[in-house]
């Protein structure tokens, strides 16, 4: 048996799809199938069932896990231990984030971790939606709520505010709510933090929608309409102002997120230190005040 080919079963049975096991290990979903079939060939058993669902582990999918998982947890405390050794820090880190976050907090200032850690790569998932760090789709994930289960480490990273937004001349018109209102798409919405429109009133509807909020930033910055974004965004925006700030001003958090194996691992423990530091020095930007 190639011991290796436990890696991608480990990514398959977390992710229940090749091509989400793919992305995770950055290998062809097609070698990532072969090798499974390789590994089924070599224990003389099935490990997983292909349903319309996805790849569903059998009951000796399920006994092989956790065996795996055993593996996977000793091999890392190997590695755990080279680092505390002082072995030179490398190899890669997954972070997810929101688009938001990530686009605009994370990426413009990566460059001060990378050039510190040269050996170190990272992937850097700002999307809307997050990996799943339970199931070790990421490394590190920066989410809109602490999660409630699985073995992870989280702590709150930092409070951020949002605001309604408007260009100058849109404001200069008055009665912003009445004004055509910029939005996410209802049924695209991948988090319940972001229904913050009732939290204004409850009859607001967006006329122009987007899944994105780099492109809602967009299309508020056209002077299309006017719409409630991160602080962090709409005052970095040129030609946006903050409107109605008395009535207009919610509040939410990012949370840190590890799996709970990973901590400890140089590479790791080094970058969610640069990530809090770099998060609390970005304080009066996020919460809209600097």
């Amino acid at each position: 048996m190639n011991w290796d080919d436990l890696r991608l079963f480990l990514a398959v049975a977390r992710t229940e799809r090749l091509s989400a096991a793919a992305a995770m290990t950055r290998m062809d979903a097609t070698t990532i199938s072969r090798r499974i079939k390789r590994l089924e060939q070599a224990l003389e058993q099935r490990l997983f069932e292909h349903t319309p669902a996805g790849h569903v582990l059998t009951d000796h999918g399920t006994r092989l896990l956790e065996q795996a998982e055993r593996m996977e947890a000793a091999a890392l405390g190997v590695q755990r231990s080279g680092s505390a050794a002082g072995a030179q820090m490398a190899g890669t880190i997954r972070l997810s984030a929101s688009e938001g976050f990530g686009s605009r907090v994370i990426a413009p200032h990566l460059r001060s971790f990378t050039a510190d850690h040269p050996r170190i790569e990272i992937d850097l998932v700002a999307s809307s939606g997050f990996l799943n760090p339970s199931r070790r789709e990421a490394d590190i994930a920066v989410m809109l709520a602490r999660p409630k289960t699985g073995p992870l480490i989280t702590r709150k990273l930092t409070d951020y505010h949002l605001g309604l937004y408007a260009t100058a001349a849109l404001k200069a018109k008055g009665d912003l709510l009445r004004h055509v209102l910029v939005g996410y798409v209802p049924d695209q919405i991948y988090a319940p933090e972001l229904r913050y429109l009732a939290e204004v009133d409850a009859r607001l509807e967006p006329a122009i929608r987007s899944s994105s909020i780099n492109a809602q930033a967009e299309i508020i910055a056209s002077g299309a309409g006017c719409g409630i974004l991160p602080c962090f965004i709409g005052d970095a925006m040129p030609g946006l102002v903050r409107v109605l700030p008395e009535a207009v001003d919610i509040q939410r958090s990012f949370w840190l997120v590890v799996p709970r194996d990973l901590r400890g691992i140089a590479r790791i423990d080094q970058f969610v230190g640069w990530l809090v530091a770099t998060s609390e020095r970005l304080r009066p930007v996020m919460l809209g005040t600097g």
